[in-house]
């Protein structure tokens, strides 16, 4: 069908809950879309694939709270489509595995709309993956079936089975049915299934909360209501369950089950964030500094400038930041890496040694310790000949320690402001003062950590969640620090503990958490 001259639906499997689950599909219909009709559990990640333009929809349901009714929901793509717009439906899981995907499309070929669907990773497999059970194994089953938990075992006329599911060996995944659980472990023993087959319950299968409960069809039941295991979860009954002991991955990793508040700018967070949702934790990007350009662009400029002529002997890089500032201001000077003339270059760090080396640079010059004041006796004992000229492009806010020292070993500084660091307010601002208070109530509303890697963060955080706030969070929440001056900054707003990486890096970091938590857990 073509979308070129009118609207068109895509119904899009969103997948179980990892974002990394979505197919390429997926995700270039998400990347294009002009309105986003979304469900409860779509993970928010892939929501924020859509173009910021893009109308976003949201049209969750679970127990007892539909915000529309599937009428209502069709409905709306059919409107959405009419309107000549590229509508992705966002689906948790696969759009036609109890997804009621088959009807959202009825409903738009009836009226006329051109649709595609994108199937998705079903929650029945991809759970009992994530929790160490594969839903088939050589020796034990050859079979799979996939059954709604919705509807009650004891119901006079049935829509499944019964009699052949407990008959048979294969393994049996129920979707959404821990209401029903009691009900549906009792009909298949009734009907023939061993009261010692192994059984499992996932729940937010793949997701960093996610939760598994083993036992058997005689005492599975019995567990939930004990441990007050909740929806939304699948339900796996089979002889693969006990496979869970040896294959189990997802939920050994070191930060699994944590939540990690991130609060560098939009643009680097994703750098840590990765890191720490490789080591299992989930990460809440709360991004509470946005790197703007100087407000007079004239220095940097004019220093650019000075470099392609040959002034400077020495260019010091104090952050990633100030790289792609001074280079991208270098290029719309028409120049490239060539008119630094021999310019001799020091970086604060291995991420800043990094990108200069991108521009096809070599760094001559990187200091012990990530830090100013270490830096500073790095060009000490070099040594520093008078009247040497050194360009320092920089954030306006940076610390006046390093232009001083280099000018009390005889140096001319010119110092420059490259970019400057502005307070942003991050989508969901007013929800995580509550979450940081909550502690250990409910694994999904608390923050087990929040990472600093700038006094700028910390402070832009304290305004944001307020003084107090930060001030009485100590005790529950882990306060990460990059290093020492962001320690120095947090020390001014809590005398709560501060945990700060022994290498003042975003691998540093992410070892301290790794190290810290693992301790609380």
């Amino acid at each position: 069908m073509s979308d070129t001259k009118r609207g068109i639906v895509f119904l899009v499997g969103a997948g179980p809950g990892d974002p990394g689950l979505i197919t390429v599909r997926g995700a270039e219909c998400l990347g294009r879309a002009e309105a986003l009709v979304y469900d409860y559990l779509a993970n928010p990640r892939l929501v924020e694939l859509a173009p910021a333009d893009c109308e976003r929809i949201y049209v969750g349901k679970k127990a007892g709270a539909h915000t529309l009714k599937q009428e209502e929901i069709n409905a709306l793509l059919v409107a959405r489509c009419r309107e000549g717009k590229r509508v992705v439906r966002l689906k948790g899981g696969d759009p036609f595995v109890f997804g009621r995907g088959g009807e959202e499309a009825l409903a738009l070929r009836e009226a006329g709309c051109a649709f595609e669907v994108v199937p998705g990773v079903t929650a029945g497999v991809a759970a009992p993956a994530y929790a160490g059970i594969p839903v088939t194994h050589r020796g034990l089953t050859s079979t799979v079936t996939f059954v709604t938990g919705h509807e009650d075992p004891g119901k006079a006329e049935s829509d499944i089975d019964w009699e052949t599911l407990a008959r048979g060996s294969g393994t049996l995944v129920f979707y959404m049915g821990v209401s029903n659980l009691r009900g549906i472990a009792a009909r298949l023993i009734e009907l023939g299934r061993r009261a010692d087959t192994p059984a499992a319950l996932i729940r937010w299968g793949t997701w960093p909360a996610q939760e598994t409960l083993t036992g058997t069809l005689e005492n599975i039941a019995e567990r939930a209501e004990a441990a007050a295991f909740k929806p939304p979860a699948v339900t796996v009954v089979g002889e693969v369950v006990s496979l869970r002991e040896q294959l189990s991955w997802f939920e050994t990793r070191p930060l699994f089950g944590r939540r990690i508040v991130v609060t560098r700018s939009r643009a680097q967070a994703g750098e840590l964030s990765r890191r720490l949702e490789a080591l299992g934790a989930e990460v809440i990007e709360f991004p509470v500094i946005r790197i703007a350009p100087p407000e007079d662009p004239a220095p940097l400029k004019t220093a650019v400038d000075r470099t392609a002529q040959g002034q400077y002997q020495w260019i010091v890089f104090t952050s990633v930041n100030g790289v792609d500032a001074f280079f991208e201001t270098l290029r719309g000077r028409g120049v490239d890496a060539r008119a630094l003339h021999g310019a001799r270059i020091c970086a604060i760090g291995p991420a800043t040694c990094a990108r200069v080396r991108e521009q096809g640079l070599g760094v001559d010059l990187m200091p012990a310790e990530y830090v100013a004041e270490s830096m500073a006796d790095a060009f000490a004992r070099l040594g520093v000949p008078k009247g040497a000229r050194f360009l320092l492009p920089r954030a306006d806010i940076a610390r006046s320690f390093l232009p001083k020292a280099l000018e009390g070993m005889g140096a001319v500084v010119d110092e420059v402001v490259a970019y400057r660091t502005v307070l942003d307010t991050p989508p969901g601002a007013e929800n995580l003062p509550g979450m940081l208070r909550a502690g250990a109530v409910d694994a999904v509303d608390t923050v087990d950590a929040v990472t600093f890697t700038s006094s700028s963060t910390v402070r832009n955080f304290a305004k944001i969640v307020g003084e107090d706030c930060l001030r009485g969070i100590g005790e529950k929440v882990l306060l990460a620090s990059i290093g020492p001056e962001t320690t120095k900054t947090l020390r001014e707003f809590t005398t709560a503990a501060i945990h700060q990486a022994a290498e003042y890096t975003m691998d540093g970091l992410a070892e301290l958490l790794v190290r810290e938590l693992g301790k609380v857990r």
